[in-house]
């Protein structure tokens, strides 16, 4: 990936104008696509992690018990976001769960209604995260922890966008177009430093699980669509933060 500082710019931009709901200015993207910026990925989640921190800082520092500020923590970092990655987990356990063919999974992701699977899943979601935030120690373990889990579970976006195919010829993914593998590499760099937070141990134990699940995870999409979609991908990200933050309720002291 070659890009001019203006360019990174650009793109940087653009993820925080896709990925998250935080105010921006008026920005001229220059023809910039996400499927060019999606390098840029984990600086966005990098800026979910910080307004998540301080909502929590802020919490404790008023005196909030570790459940409640858990709670508004969680709940930045969801009204950062729109709720995006949680959407996108809800549809794919619909699709993949109440679908028997790949046509109607794909018809089922589409709809905006949440069945029984996409509320269950969305209500583990909440709860792992929530029960590991309330279990750190203090403000500083949830600051690392969250730059390790949004920063980087957003890394795993243009690595698994050029792996698979889009599994429909419309839609997000589709329109975000093909993913180059130097885009997809400076990613999952940048992610892979995020996980330093943890300490070299949990960076390790944090990439391991991360490659696991990310394996995993692309063979079910393509037995179940064939691909993947913007759903998918968001989902993805669920997993991965999930994943991060266990290894960092592990690995930080």
């Amino acid at each position: 990936m070659t890009a001019s500082p203006r360019q990174a710019l650009d793109d940087i931009a653009l993820c925080f104008v896709f990925f998250t709901r935080l105010p921006l200015p008026v920005v001229d993207f220059r023809d910039r696509s996400l499927a060019a910026a999606i390098w840029a990925a984990p600086v966005s989640g990098l800026a979910v992690a910080l307004f998540g921190a301080l909502v929590y800082a802020i919490g404790t520092w008023l005196g909030l018990a570790v459940g409640p500020a858990a709670a508004l923590t969680l709940a930045a970092t969801l009204l950062a976001t729109g709720c995006m990655h949680e959407d996108g987990l809800s549809d794919v356990a619909d699709g993949f769960g109440g679908g028997k063919t790949r046509e109607k999974k794909l018809e089922i992701m589409r709809d905006s209604r949440i069945g029984a699977y996409g509320a269950c899943a969305l209500a583990l979601s909440l709860l792992i995260r929530w029960s590991v935030l309330s279990e750190f120690a203090g403000p500083a373990h949830v600051f690392w922890a969250l730059i390790a889990a949004h920063a980087a579970s957003r890394g795993l976006f243009g690595a698994f966008m050029h792996l698979l195919p889009a599994a429909r010829s419309d839609g997000l993914s589709a329109d975000a177009g093909p993913v180059s593998a130097e885009t997809a590499i400076a990613g999952a760099v940048l992610g892979a430093v995020a996980l330093l937070t943890l300490g070299f141990g949990g960076a390790v134990a944090a990439l391991i699980l991360l490659g696991l699940l990310f394996a995993a995870f692309r063979m079910l999409c393509l037995s179940q669509i064939g691909g993947q979609t913007g759903d998918t991908v968001g989902a993805l990200q669920q997993f991965g933060e999930i994943a991060i933050l266990l290894v960092a309720s592990v690995c930080l002291p």
